[in-house]
């Protein structure tokens, strides 16, 4: 079995999960998300009818038409954080001030919770930035890219040997240079000398 066995065999749903993934970090995901879900309470309560037993209760007041669209306008600018990230601190800001607005429009902000949904995700928006791109690894010797990151460890990078390096050093042998430490002939042919007339070394 080869090393690209688990990707291949990887099914349908792994494959749109990753794809999914991928496209979610290229953008302000979670700001046009709260956007979107900031809208959809604004729109909604003031066209809505609630039915508790048999009584009906209408909220449509005479700014049905301000809260209408304010909601597609939070929901056209969780769309633009999706599709248009250049704009998206405009789409952030334009979100923030459109939830302070809805409070006195619609029904308190859509009863607080598109409020606070779209002030989350306008303020997400404004403080989201674009990831660093991956820098590419410098070439080595052969040509291939890799080798060891720039802030790894120097003890334990990968070290590659010096073509130009010196021989190492060689010790002089012994009488070789004209010097020698062994016990000179004069110093043991005598008897009289320390080590009983026996030679040493």
């Amino acid at each position: 079995m080869s090393a690209e066995t688990p990707v291949q065999s990887a099914g349908t749903f792994t494959r749109l999960r990753l794809r999914f993934r991928a496209w979610r970090g290229r953008r302000p995901f979670w700001a046009g998300l709260f956007t979107l879900l900031g809208g959809l309470p604004i729109a909604y309560f003031p066209y809505a009818t609630l039915k508790l037993g048999t009584m009906s209760i209408a909220m449509a007041t005479t700014a049905g038409a301000g809260s209408l669209i304010i909601g597609v306008l939070l929901f056209t600018l969780g769309l633009t954080m999706w599709f248009q990230q250049a704009t998206r601190i405009f789409a952030g800001v334009a979100a923030i001030v459109l939830s302070l607005v809805s409070l006195v429009v619609s029904n308190i902000g859509g009863f607080i919770l598109g409020f606070v949904f779209a002030l989350v995700g306008g303020a997400l928006a404004v403080s989201w930035a674009p990831g660093a791109p991956p820098q590419p690894q410098p070439l080595g010797e052969n040509g291939t890219e890799g080798g060891a990151p720039q802030g790894a460890d120097p003890d334990t990078a990968i070290l590659r040997p010096v073509m130009d390096e010196p021989a190492p050093y060689q010790a002089p042998e012994p009488g070789r240079d004209g010097s020698s430490d062994r016990t000179p002939e004069s110093a043991w042919a005598g008897g009289d000398d320390a080590n009983g007339g026996y030679r040493v070394g």
